[in-house]
């Protein structure tokens, strides 16, 4: 199991404004990998009414079982590797395993991990590159008869990371746009 602190800044943007992040940052079709999330809650959404999300993420043929829950700045992080057997029974029949994030949602939430059932999925291609003290991720992704495109920075500081990710949009003429979460 591993926690961390993800502090990071979102922006929808259009395919043209994609096109121009990927110019901006020589970022080529060879940069991207594809990677698949599968997203989990309970019928009454009680991790989204909790601020929480749950998804399991392929990603170069390995599985990771992410809680995702408030935190002070940004979200704290719990990432557990999971063998791709229990990963595909957690999507074929809402077999979620007995582990450290299964506590949390027990301990802290009052979630039984035997009312959490699969909800969908997302494919995201995606590439990163390093700008300034961040990393920065373009997003191309594929969902429910949708296709979207997106922009994260992702910072250890919040002040300056919500800096020079507002001052980059202005540098490209990118507006910023609400960006809701994909579960």
């Amino acid at each position: 199991m591993k926690q961390e602190i993800e502090i990071e800044f979102k922006n929808i943007i259009t395919q043209e404004e994609f096109k121009q992040l990927l110019y901006t940052f020589s970022i080529k079709d060879e940069d991207f990998i594809t990677q698949e999330n599968h997203y989990f809650d309970t019928e009454t959404f009680s991790l989204k009414n909790n601020g929480c999300a749950l998804r399991n993420r392929k990603k170069n043929d390995a599985y990771e079982m992410t809680l995702k829950q408030p935190a002070k700045d940004g979200l704290l992080e719990t990432n557990i590797f999971l063998e791709e057997d229990i990963a595909h029974s957690m999507m074929e029949r809402n077999m979620i395993p007995n582990n450290a994030i299964t506590q949390i949602l027990q301990d802290e939430f009052a979630i039984d991990a035997s009312s959490i059932q699969y909800f969908g999925s997302l494919v995201t291609n995606r590439a990163e590159t390093k700008y300034k003290s961040g990393l920065l991720v373009l997003d191309h992704s594929i969902y429910l008869n949708k296709e979207d495109y997106e922009i994260e920075y992702e910072v250890e500081q919040f002040k300056q990371g919500q800096k020079d990710f507002e001052e980059l949009l202005k540098k490209l003429n990118i507006p910023l746009r609400k960006t809701d979460n994909k579960i």
